[in-house]
């Protein structure tokens, strides 16, 4: 029962940093990073997301997989144009203003709070 209730515990702290994780990239992404105009290009055979065509500062042309998920409410269309926001370091890392999924994260920081506790109380009540 304890080795169990650990493992709910670990399952939740895992959670929580991925989450907070997720949250951290976005921000410092969005605050620090360059801005940029993006060409939405067709969605590749066999892939769910559009590609993102952008230049960046230094004049490289760099094609990404949308951050964006496909349930999103309007899905991106090719020929479409997207505000991005990029790395400077590492351009691949990309966020789309307007389409951040903070939401999400902010989930998985409840949610993993939450089955930590769980796992916890769990531990407590077996010992």
């Amino acid at each position: 029962m304890v080795v169990l209730a650990a493992f709910t515990a670990l399952g939740g702290l895992v959670s929580v940093l991925a989450g907070a994780y997720g949250l951290r990239q976005t921000r410092r992404i969005t605050a620090a990073g360059a801005v940029a105009q993006a060409l939405v290009k067709a969605v590749p055979p066999g892939a769910e997301r559009p590609t993102l065509q952008f230049e960046t500062g230094d004049g490289r042309v760099v094609e990404v997989v949308s951050p964006v998920p496909p349930s999103r409410r309007r899905p991106l269309a090719s020929g479409d144009r997207v505000s991005i926001a990029y790395d400077t370091e590492d351009p691949r890392e990309t966020v789309l203003i307007g389409g951040e999924r903070t939401g999400l994260d902010r989930a998985f920081v409840g949610a993993g709070a939450a089955v930590f506790v769980l796992g916890l109380v769990l531990i407590a009540v077996a010992l």
